[in-house]
């Protein structure tokens, strides 16, 4: 908001490129949902967010409202985050009653944000030559300079060229401080 980046505290959506598994036993696009479920909160409203200081990659950590919403308890309770217990309990009961509805990422198992990305993360490590550093950074078309980790949607399809200044991360914070950017996501 405003050249300024928030990380919604005590909570952990699906990632972009996730899929989760329906009450049908088919996959859904749960990291997409969870994109549209954050427009549908935010697009046209008033949002305002708090400071509950900075994560490791610069963003504030915050409760969000929008139109006087808590955006944060809104993803518990629509079942599209979990409660990120590791670092608060603030929306355990919130995600307990979602899991109870079996709404959402609780249709059926799922796994975990973090879990996918810890997941991806070390399946990456094995596809690189010198078995680290697996985050892609990318010059797109307008030469924005990207970055995708292992997890990102267009991970797998994001090539490297190391000619055309391209090169490859450890870490996001390392690729934020070499001047690169996240892949942006949803409107």
């Amino acid at each position: 908001m405003d050249g300024v980046r928030y990380r919604l505290h005590g909570i952990d959506a699906p990632e972009a490129g996730q899929a989760c598994i329906g009450s049908d036993g088919r996959n859904w696009a749960c990291g997409q949902r969870a994109i549209r479920q954050m427009e549908e909160l935010v697009l046209g409203k008033v949002v305002e967010c708090d400071s509950r200081g900075q994560d490791d990659y610069g963003r504030i950590i915050s409760v969000c409202t929008a139109d006087g919403i808590e955006i944060n308890a809104r993803m518990i309770e629509s079942g599209i985050a979990w409660a990120f217990r590791k670092y608060s309990g603030d929306y355990v009961k919130l995600e307990d009653a979602a899991k109870r509805r079996r709404v959402g990422i609780w249709q059926a198992p799922t796994e975990t944000a973090w879990d996918y990305r810890a997941h991806r993360w070390d399946a990456s490590l094995s596809d690189r030559p010198d078995g680290k550093c697996p985050i892609k950074g990318n010059i797109n078309r307008k030469n924005d300079r990207i970055y995708h980790v292992p997890w990102s949607k267009d991970y797998g399809k994001t090539k490297i060229d190391l000619g055309r200044g391209e090169r490859w991360f450890c870490s996001e914070a390392e690729a934020i401080a070499a001047g690169w950017r996240a892949p942006l996501w949803g409107k």
